[in-house]
């Protein structure tokens, strides 16, 4: 489908961060004491004595084979950050940068000791470990806020937490290896040192196992749904596929090693199997015939209970134990809805000659089965924190994801923790409100959010925190079809995760972040990392009147950062007006606003035009929730076409109502409604019954409008069979509208699936 609208003002601001310019200015003092370093280390001591000034001849070293390693790594990562490429010298006392293996340091593990004077920079640590992120530290001085010129000082630093990590779902999209090396080298640029590699789904298995070829011949490729599934040529299936080779996945590993990073890799138990169970249908609980899923959700298949089923997944195992030498290995055992077990005779069966009471003691049994077998290969178990339901091994790691309740839990009973909440660590949730947001979920996690979790719980025992390994971000990427929106999601939001890792709690500070985050983006810029643009851009709320021809604007950044605009049309810099107050303006206006840090734009301008037409006009991502129904609003994409720009929706998949807030319906006398259909592509378990549709009429349902999203419908306008040849479809409808301000609901009415409309926007016409 193609949409007409162009996207002009800012949809459901509700709940944006305002820090406001006083709050930024509350710790200037602090930043200019301490450097735009991310993480912020442990202790930074300013020293006496003049700036050391790098020039283009100064040469790196070592002392040993580690520390000349360390010096060959500073020297590629300042070149990437967009500093000189300097020469590693043979002899380290001709450098200026100097790298020293320690052996009687006292650091804890990781940790190192830096010192600047104006002869030039000395990092020191106890290990190999210590001395590359001292390397990193070393880089980000160089690329500072004088880029080149550093203050003498001396940093002692070392991380909080031994988990510092970023979990990539390659199952329902995935990646290139050149972009996984590209985001793992942003890691160890963020001192993060685990990467957990999510590989196999309902969607997708994406790792060879050479004793089970079908995995991969059968559960690497999906038909998409829709436009994206069919070959406009030819008409036949088109089919989306990719897995990676033992080989490929050893030259990831090896790669991550290099920098530090342990990768984990999860291989999911007893649930998210539909793609290893259509390859090996044995595998399965049901007769079904399934095919590798193209639906998002929570799937019903699961692993059946037997024998030779469990033998699969340990056979599966000691393959990717041979490839991955971490200690961990991931099982999963998230969403295992038990429909399937519960009404299968034969898992009834294999319960009651167990001795298992319900269907969470199965779940269990075979976590307990697979973590001995791990035990015996000399790897741990860890899985989400469903894995505590049904009684855990006593040597199991939990991931808790479903809110910090499990780590709480699993950590007072001795196991040890990382923290992964839903709530502030999923980068798949947008990060804010704005119209230019990428698909994914528009409940908000903002960087601010992200920043402020603390993993370790208040109410812990002492003697138990000690369990908490750290913490960790998860990027499951069902709405994530490419890495422009992948790098969107994650940056500069993991910055805020590696802070929350790294340094001290008592030293972390939102507001002194926010003075160091504009150096870090222009790192992101040298390394080609296309971070999100929407934090640093300015949305606006407008709240507009067609009769008087006005329109209230106000102009928000999420993170508070100040905001220049002009309304004559020029361009905005530091010298136009600061923006402190709502605009009362005359239609036709035209407002460009940017955000402003240290006299530059954080980003490109955005122009908004408010005219008698906009004041008339919404379309999805300036509508709200309706009132009544579920609710379960995701920002959705389009089907097609296969390859290029697709639209994007915001569709409460729950309940098809928009609601248009505080609208001036004196004089409409008309509704003109676009509206386009997509595929309905969700499974969601227990959850399916949150659905509500109003009843149908007609064959194909209705677009109904409503005053105050209830009683008699202002208009019903029945649906066609079928949308136009590019997908949408045009409605209008004569209303007699009261004379007065109020709510304005649009919903479809019946069942559509396995399909539904969604609204692309609403015109008011008033009456002539």
């Amino acid at each position: 489908m193609t949409k007409s609208l162009k996207r002009s003002r800012a949809p459901w601001l509700s709940s944006c961060v305002l820090l406001g310019l006083s709050a930024l200015q509350a710790h200037a003092a602090d930043t200019a004491a301490t450097p735009s370093l991310v993480p912020l280390p442990a202790n930074y001591q300013a020293t006496t004595g003049k700036d050391f000034v790098l020039k283009g001849s100064d040469l790196v070293g070592g002392n040993d084979e580690a520390a000349h390693r360390a010096a060959g790594q500073f020297v590629q990562m300042l070149a990437r950050n967009g500093g000189p490429t300097l020469a590693v010298a043979d002899n380290a006392s001709k450098a200026k940068i100097r790298f020293r293996l320690d052996p009687s340091a006292t650091n804890t593990a990781e940790g190192y000791e830096l010192k600047v004077s104006n002869t030039g920079i000395d990092v020191s640590a106890g290990d190999d470990v210590g001395l590359f992120y001292g390397a990193v530290t070393a880089m980000q001085l160089l690329t500072g806020d004088n880029p080149g010129h550093v203050a003498a000082a001396t940093i002692k630093d070392t991380p909080r937490f031994p988990w510092r990590g970023f979990m990539l779902d390659s199952a329902r999209h995935f990646q290139s290896m050149d972009e996984i090396k590209k985001i793992l080298d942003a890691m160890a640029q963020h001192k993060l040192n685990t990467f957990h590699w999510h590989l196999t789904d309902d969607q997708g298995w994406r790792m060879e196992i050479k004793r089970y070829p079908k995995l991969t011949e059968v559960g690497s490729c999906r038909v998409p749904l829709g436009d994206a599934g069919v070959d406009a040529a030819t008409g036949q299936p088109r089919t989306y596929c990719g897995y990676y080779t033992q080989d490929q996945i050893r030259e990831i590993i090896a790669y991550a090693a290099r920098l530090h990073i342990q990768v984990i890799p999860e291989i999911d138990v007893p649930g998210h199997a539909t793609a290893a169970i259509a390859a090996y249908p044995e595998l399965g609980v049901t007769d079904q015939k399934l095919i590798t899923s193209s639906e998002w959700g929570v799937l019903p298949n699961l692993f059946n209970t037997e024998e030779s089923t469990l033998q699969f997944i340990e056979n599966v195992l000691e393959e990717v134990i041979a490839m991955f030498p971490a200690k961990y290995v991931h099982v999963g055992g998230d969403e295992a809805v038990k429909d399937q077990w519960i009404a299968s005779k034969r898992v009834q069966a294999h319960m009651r000659e167990l001795g298992l009471k319900d269907e969470m003691e199965m779940q269990s049994h075979m976590i307990k089965r697979l973590e001995k077998f791990l035990e015996q290969h000399d790897r741990r178990l860890i899985g989400w924190d469903e894995i505590l339901e049904g009684g855990l091994p006593p040597e199991a790691t939990v991931m808790s994801w479903r809110g910090t309740e499990g780590g709480l839990k699993a950590a007072s009973e001795g196991h040890d923790v990382v923290m992964s909440p839903v709530t502030h660590m999923y980068m798949d949730y947008l990060q804010t409100e704005s119209p230019y947001e990428v698909p994914g979920r528009p409940t908000t996690i903002p960087l601010q959010k992200a920043y402020e979790f603390e993993p370790v719980p208040a109410e812990l025992a002492a003697d138990k925190r000690s369990h908490i390994l750290g913490l960790q971000a998860n990027m499951f990427n069902e709405h994530t079809r490419n890495d422009v929106r992948l790098e969107h999601n994650l940056f500069p939001r993991l910055a805020a995760v590696a802070e929350t890792g790294w340094s001290p709690q008592d030293k972390r500070n939102f507001s002194n972040f926010l003075q160091r985050l504009p150096r870090q983006l222009q790192r992101y810029q040298a390394m080609g990392i296309r971070y999100a643009q929407t934090p640093f851009q300015v949305d606006v709320l407008d709240k507009g009147d067609h009769v008087t021809g006005t329109a209230d604007v106000t102009l928000v950044n999420p993170l508070g950062y100040p905001v220049h605009y002009t309304l004559d049309g020029s361009d905005v810099t530091a010298n136009a007006p600061l923006y402190s107050q709502p605009l009362q303006l005359k239609v036709p206006s035209e407002v460009r606003a940017a955000a402003f840090f240290d006299g530059k734009p954080l980003a490109a301008t955005r122009a908004y035009d408010f005219t008698a037409e906009s004041l008339l006009t919404r379309d999805d991502t300036q509508l709200g929730l309706c009132p009544n129904g579920g609710k379960l609003l995701l920002r959705l994409e389009d089907d097609g076409p296969a390859e290029g720009e697709r639209a994007i929706f915001n569709v409460n998949i729950f309940n098809p109502c928009w609601l248009w807030s505080d609208v001036n319906l004196a004089g409409i006398s008309k509704v003109k409604v676009r509206v386009g259909r997509i595929p309905y592509n969700f499974q969601l378990a227990h959850d399916e019954p949150s659905r509500k549709f109003a009843p149908a009429r007609s064959r194909h349902g209705e677009l109904e409008i409503l005053a105050n999203c209830e009683g008699k419908p202002l208009a019903s306008v029945p649906l066609p069979a079928t949308p136009g040849a590019d997908g949408f479809v045009e409605l209008e409808a004569a209303i007699t509208a009261p004379a007065t301000r109020g709510d304005l609901c649009v919903r479809f009415t019946g069942d559509t699936r396995p399909n539904m409309w969604t609204l692309d926007w609403i015109k008011l016409e008033p009456g002539k």
